[in-house]
């Protein structure tokens, strides 16, 4: 018997689906998606809301008692929300994929991007969005160059709070980042 390909999605609140629930999570909409198209999958939402690049390492080798065929990183949002230094949110973004890669050589990785609203300043800004495609292309990983594509800062696709997606939010991250998913299987 064949085992079903598992997928990790590791993140925070975004991941978590904070305010909406796993259930109409962007994972689990991902999920539905690929057994919709016939593929043998489990995905595990690794998400957990207020979750720091620093708080993923430190749970990282928990979640990794298990082998993931594909581990989507979705950390680094509350690090750049809160103005920590970017230079330790990339230490720990490439930490948390060596550790990956460690424990099971063979997981494809896909980073998913962020930006932080402007109020962090232009070059505060301009080099955290950097640190996902550096982190990315350091570590032979797949790049989402910005997991809130089509959603962020759209009123309607949000909740009252301006940062987390609504329902109708999810969905289109899962239909955006989907392709990229399916390719890594």
């Amino acid at each position: 018997m064949v085992e079903p390909k598992t997928i990790l999605f590791y993140g925070d609140s975004l991941t978590a689906g904070y305010g909406i629930g796993q259930e109409l999570a962007f994972p689990k909409l991902i999920e539905d998606k690929l057994k919709a198209d016939g593929y043998d999958v489990e995905v595990v939402n690794g998400g957990l809301s207020g979750e720091t690049s620093a708080g993923g390492l430190t749970r990282i080798d928990w979640m990794l008692n298990r082998k993931y065929d594909v581990f989507i990183l979705e950390l680094g949002g509350n690090d750049g929300l809160r103005g920590l230094p970017i230079a330790e949110t990339r230490k720990n973004l490439k930490e948390i994929i060596k550790r990956v890669r460690v424990k099971n050589p063979d997981t494809k990785i896909v980073v998913a991007g962020m930006m932080v609203p402007p109020n962090m300043g232009p070059e505060y800004s301009k080099e955290f969005q950097g640190v996902f495609k550096e982190v990315a292309e350091s570590n032979d990983a797949v790049l989402i160059p910005f997991l809130l594509e089509d959603v962020g800062g759209i009123e309607r696709l949000n909740q009252p709070d301006g940062i987390h997606p609504n329902a109708e939010g999810h969905q289109i991250i899962a239909d955006n980042i989907y392709p990229v998913i399916k390719s890594q299987l």
